[in-house]
C-alpha cells in the first residue's frame, strides 16, 4: 500500500500498492482489484498537519475520501493507525471497512465513492515529541489477505506546552532572619501625683536597676551600637487636659536631669542628641492597662473609652463610675504617672559561616526562630533541610517551617506529603492556599486546584491557573486566563492559542527559556532568519533545550 503525499500539506494519499498487493494474491479477483489499482488517488487529510499534545493526549482527525469504483464490494480492510517514537510505539484503535457487499458490522465504504472520517487519540508517551503517524493496512478477499507497507501521514508533534512550569508555580517564605537587628532596652521611673520630682528610690527599682545593667553589658558587646535614647513622659488621665500637659511637661524636664546622671555613671552613653518627648494624658496607655487587669466591670470602661473621645468627658463618665474609679485610681493611674527611658540599639547578626559555628557549639536550643529556619535556608542537603524544618515545628510551633517544609517536599515531587504537612498549618494565607493549589493541580483535582487558586487571589496563583488550563489542553481559557500577566507562562498561553503578538508581548527579560519561545513565535511567523539568532541565544546558555531543539518539530524549516 503506497501512499504519496501531495506538496500543498494535505496528506492526499494514493492506496495504489494496497491494490497492487491484491492483484498479486487471486486470480479470481484479480480484475476487480486491478480496478482498485487503477482508481484515483484516495485524499486522506490529517488534522491537524503536524500533531500536536494536549491535555496529556495527541487528538488526530483523519478524513479519508475515496473515488468512485476503488473499494471492491466484497473486499475488507483493516487499517491500524500507529504513533512511531524514540523508544516505542502506540497503536491506535483498528479501523475496519468493507464493501458493498460484505455482510459485516465494519463501516461500509461504497464502491460508488465515499468520505469517511476517524476521530484518533494517542496518550502522551515520552519521547512523543519526535513520533510520526503512520497507516498500516491489510486487505481481505475471500480468504486471503494482503498487507500493504506501512504510509506515513504525519511527522512531528509539537509539544510546546511542556516549557510552561508545568510543576507549578510557588515560593518558599522568607526565614526573617535579619543582619542588624533593632532592638531597644528601656527602664521607667515613677512620679507621686501631680509631682515632677524624681525620688531617689526610683533609681533602685526593678525596671532601672535592670536598665543600667542592660546599658553596662551593651557598651561591652562587640556586636551592638547604641543609637540614641528617647525619654517620655507622660500623665494620667485625672484631672485637666491642660493641666496634664503641663505637667507631662515638666516631668520630661526632670527626667531628662535624670538620664544625664544616668549617662554620667554609664561612661561611653551618648547624651548628646537624645530626644525627649512629652504625650501628656496618656488615654493610650490607660486603655491598655484596663485590657489587661482583672478589674471588675472593665469592659464598662473600654466602652465609655470607645464612645467618647473627648477627654474631659471621658474623665467625667469614668468618675461617674465611683467605685470602678476607686479600685481605677489605686491599681492604674500610679502606673500612668511616669517616665520611660527607651534607648535604642542596632545587632550586627551572625553571618553564615558564623551562625553554623553557633549552633554546632551552643546547640539548636539556643537559637530563636528566624535562626533556626535561615540554617535551613543555607543548608546544602534536603536532609539537613527536613531536619530543621521539623525542629522549628517542633520547638517553636512555626507555620513558617511548615510552610516551607511542604515546598521541599514539592520540590522532591513528594505531593502527598507536601500536602499532608500544607493542612497542619494553622494561619492560612494566599502563599498556602497557592501550594494547596499546586499539590491539587498535580494530584489531578482540577476543581479544587482552581479554588484555591482563586482564594489565593495573586498574580502566582492566577499564572498557575493558566497552568492547570495549558496542561488539561484549553489553550482558549488559558489565554484568558492570562491577560493581564507577564511571562513565560503567559506568553505559552498565548501562543498555544495562537495570538502570536500578544505571546511576543507578554515575554520580557533574555533568559535561555524566553529566548526559546521567542524563536519558536518567528519560526511561526516565518521569520527563519530572525528565529535561528533566538535559538541560538537560548541554546547557548542551556544545554537541555539546545537537546530539545534537536527533535522540536516547531523548527523544522530552520533545518531545510
Amino acid at each position: 500500500m503506497a501512499i504519496h503525499l501531495n506538496t500543498d500539506m494535505k496528506r492526499i494519499i494514493t492506496f495504489a500498492a494496497v491494490a497492487a498487493a491484491a492483484v498479486l494474491s487471486s486470480s479470481c479477483a484479480k480484475s476487480r482489484l486491478e480496478q482498485m489499482a487503477l482508481a484515483e488517488n484516495v485524499g486522506i487529510e490529517c488534522s491537524p498537519e503536524v500533531l500536536e499534545i494536549k491535555g496529556g493526549k495527541i487528538p488526530v482527525t483523519l478524513t479519508v475520501t475515496c473515488p468512485k469504483g476503488y473499494f471492491h464490494p466484497k473486499a475488507t480492510m483493516d487499517v491500524v493507525p500507529v504513533l512511531v517514537y524514540e523508544g516505542g510505539e502506540l497503536a491506535g484503535k483498528t479501523l475496519q471497512y468493507q464493501g458493498d457487499k460484505v455482510k459485516d458490522n465494519f463501516k461500509v465504504v461504497s464502491s460508488k465513492g465515499a468520505t469517511v472520517t476517524e476521530r484518533l487519540e494517542f496518550p502522551y508517551e515520552p519521547g512523543c515529541e519526535r513520533a510520526r503517524l503512520e497507516l498500516r493496512g491489510v486487505v481481505r478477499y475471500k480468504d486471503k489477505e494482503y498487507g500493504a507497507s506501512p504510509v506515513k501521514v504525519a511527522d512531528g508533534c509539537i509539544a510546546t506546552y511542556q516549557l510552561a512550569s508545568l510543576g507549578g508555580l510557588r515560593e518558599v517564605k522568607p526565614d526573617g532572619y535579619q543582619a542588624v537587628l533593632l532592638r531597644t532596652t528601656e527602664g521607667r521611673i515613677l512620679y507621686d501625683v501631680n509631682s515632677d520630682k524624681v525620688k531617689k528610690d526610683q533609681f533602685e527599682t526593678n525596671s532601672m536597676v535592670n536598665y543600667k545593667n542592660s546599658l553596662d553589658y551593651l557598651q561591652t558587646d562587640e556586636r551592638t551600637t547604641i543609637k540614641g535614647t528617647q525619654i517620655v513622659a507622660y500623665a494620667s488621665p485625672e484631672g485637666g487636659k491642660d493641666y496634664n500637659a503641663a505637667l507631662s511637661d515638666k516631668r520630661a524636664g526632670t527626667a531628662r536631669q535624670a538620664w544625664t546622671s544616668i549617662a554620667r555613671d554609664n561612661q561611653g552613653i551618648e547624651v548628646t542628641g537624645t530626644e525627649v518627648k512629652s504625650v501628656g494624658q496618656d488615654w493610650e496607655g490607660f486603655q491598655e492597662a484596663v485590657a489587661k487587669s482583672n478589674i471588675q466591670d472593665k469592659d464598662l470602661i473600654l466602652r465609655v473609652l470607645s464612645m467618647y473621645s473627648d477627654p474631659a468627658v471621658r474623665e467625667s463618665e469614668i468618675r461617674n463610675l465611683s467605685q470602678i474609679y476607686s479600685e481605677i485610681n489605686k491599681r492604674v493611674f500610679p502606673e500612668l504617672r511616669r517616665a520611660r527611658f527607651v534607648t535604642s540599639t542596632e545587632f550586627r547578626n551572625y553571618n553564615d559561616e558564623e551562625l553554623v559555628k553557633l549552633a554546632e557549639e551552643k546547640g539548636l536550643d539556643r537559637l530563636d526562630e528566624p535562626s533556626v529556619l535561615h540554617l535551613a535556608a543555607i543548608a546544602e542537603s534536603d536532609a539537613s533541610k527536613e531536619t530543621l524544618y521539623k525542629f522549628a515545628v517542633e520547638k517553636f510551633n512555626s507555620d513558617t517551617a511548615r510552610y516551607n517544609l511542604a515546598m521541599l517536599y514539592l520540590d522532591q515531587g513528594k505531593t502527598s506529603l507536601a500536602g499532608a504537612w500544607l493542612s497542619k498549618i494553622k494561619n492560612v494565607d494566599a502563599d498556602c492556599a497557592n501550594a494547596a493549589g499546586v499539590v491539587a493541580m498535580r494530584n489531578g483535582d482540577y476543581g479544587e486546584a482552581a479554588e484555591c487558586f482563586e482564594a489565593a487571589g495573586t498574580d502566582m496563583a492566577r499564572e498557575n491557573k493558566t497552568v492547570m488550563d495549558i496542561i488539561r489542553g484549553d489553550y482558549s481559557a488559558a489565554a484568558a486566563d492570562a491577560v493581564g500577566l507577564k511571562g513565560d507562562n503567559a506568553a505559552i498561553a498565548k501562543l498555544l492559542s495562537g495570538d502570536l503578538a500578544g505571546a511576543e508581548a507578554a515575554l520580557e527579560g533574555d533568559g535561555a527559556r524566553t529566548n526559546y519561545i521567542r524563536a519558536i513565535i518567528a519560526a511561526r511567523l516565518g521569520k527563519t532568519a530572525e528565529a535561528g539568532r533566538y535559538l541560538d541565544a537560548a541554546c547557548s546558555s542551556d544545554s537541555a533545550l539546545k537537546a530539545r531543539s534537536a527533535g522540536d518539530i516547531e523548527f523544522a524549516a530552520l533545518a531545510k
